[in-house]
């Protein structure tokens, strides 16, 4: 059975804060679409439109009868564990720093077999669960977990460093006053996170369910603004070393297209909160937690973005706010080329319609805020990149692979 994870000491301020180092990243295009399944938890293979021969490695023509058809399709990820060891020496510096560190083969009830990281529950001959995670050079590897579900299993030190659990970690939401705020600070308060730092961008306004929030003694607020670069360099100096997640809950979201509308305050406005807020908020909070990203073991792991799915294809109702959606999207992608060194993930949340008060005439199905919240903290635990919340933002995603340009004529009428 896995230890449970226990409260880290406070650290020592003027011991040696440990730089960020990660493991081997090289990999073939072929094989970033591993990547590109462990991003959204899922786990797929490629396998062979011909002979149906699932393959592992990924590889150009299938082993067996030499087609090209490979696709990339969901397969068992059950099998069982042929033989573990326990490596106590690495040549390698990131794994060197982490020993003891657990490596097997496993055989698949797919066919293949593959060598993986061995969760600390999992022993000789047992059956075991395959999963896909990003590692921190945000490459997929392979983890081998328990068949089911074990005591304190997420605290084991494999499943730790390949993911972001916000257990025993500081948090910063910027926006707590917004229905998706409370709710975010409620999921990372239930998830075991120490202390969240709370954004209050309106300190005149009275909100009784975040004063009740606010109760907590977890709870901390900082008058915070993303529009405001003097109080994100204020807080940043004050809080800037202690913050381990990041969850940008600001939005400014109005109605209006862009052919008809030259009321260019509300443009600038929906960019300066939804783009250039997420910049500042980056420029500030970002080099801190890049050089945090392994100390120990409440190390920085996560920036997190929560977004529209409209960011992917724009809404012509409301199209300068789609615009800064898809601005802040971009954003996000540079972020994640840029904290990957650090080893620090960045995950966008893209949810359809909210149930909040500027969505009040959009009909209905609308995301509750405690769905995103609880989305949210399940990426963070599971280590992955990309999440939909809702039946809109997956009928979209749905929609962006199968027919892009038939969505563009939907959301136009």
């Amino acid at each position: 059975m896995t230890e449970p994870l226990r409260k880290p000491p406070r650290k020592n301020p003027v011991a040696r804060t440990r730089q960020p180092t990660h493991p081997p990243g090289a990999r073939s295009r072929r094989a970033l679409g591993l990547t590109a399944a462990a991003a959204q938890g899922d786990f797929k293979l490629q396998v062979c439109q011909s002979c149906s021969a699932v393959q592992y490695p990924p590889r150009e023509v299938c082993h067996e009868c030499l087609s090209e058809q490979l696709q990339w399709s969901p397969v068992d990820p059950r099998g069982t564990l042929l033989a573990g060891t326990t490596l106590d020496h690495s040549n390698d510096l990131y794994f060197r720093e982490r020993l003891p560190w657990r490596v097997g083969t496993v055989i698949m009830n797919a066919g293949p077999s593959v060598v993986a990281h061995i969760h600390g529950d999992c022993t000789d001959g047992d059956p075991v669960r395959l999963s896909l995670k990003l590692d921190r050079s945000g490459q997929a590897v392979m983890v081998a977990l328990p068949a089911s579900p074990t005591p304190h299993m997420e605290d084991d030190p494999v499943l730790r460093e390949n993911t972001c659990d916000p257990k025993f970690r500081r948090a910063l939401v910027t926006d707590g006053k917004t229905a998706i705020g409370q709710a975010v600070v409620k999921a990372l308060l239930d998830a075991g996170a120490t202390t969240v730092f709370v954004g209050d961008p309106e300190v005149w306004k009275k909100d009784a369910a975040f004063d009740r929030l606010c109760d907590d003694e977890r709870v901390q607020v900082h008058a915070l603004h993303v529009t405001d670069m003097d109080s994100i360099e204020r807080i940043s100096r004050e809080i800037g070393g202690k913050v381990e997640i990041l969850v940008n809950t600001a939005n400014h979201e109005r109605e209006g297209g862009i052919l008809f509308n030259r009321d260019f305050m509300k443009a600038h406005d929906t960019m300066n909160t939804n783009c250039l807020g997420l910049m500042r908020l980056a420029q500030h909070f970002g080099p801190a937690m890049a050089g945090r990203a392994s100390d120990g073991v409440n190390s920085a792991v996560a920036w997190v973005n929560i977004l529209s799915v409209y960011a992917h294809m724009n809404l012509p109702s409301r199209g300068m706010w789609s615009t800064s959606q898809a601005a802040a999207l971009s954003v996000s992608q540079c972020l994640r080329n840029e904290f990957r060194p650090a080893g620090v993930r960045v995950v966008n949340v893209f949810s359809g319609p909210v149930d909040h008060e500027w969505e009040q005439r959009t009909p209905p199905p609308r995301v509750q805020p405690a769905a995103i919240a609880k989305a949210l903290v399940k990426a963070l635990q599971d280590g992955t990149e990309d999440v939909y919340v809702g039946d809109v933002a997956k009928e979209v995603q749905a929609l962006l692979k199968d027919n892009p340009k038939g969505l563009e004529r939907e959301l136009g009428q």
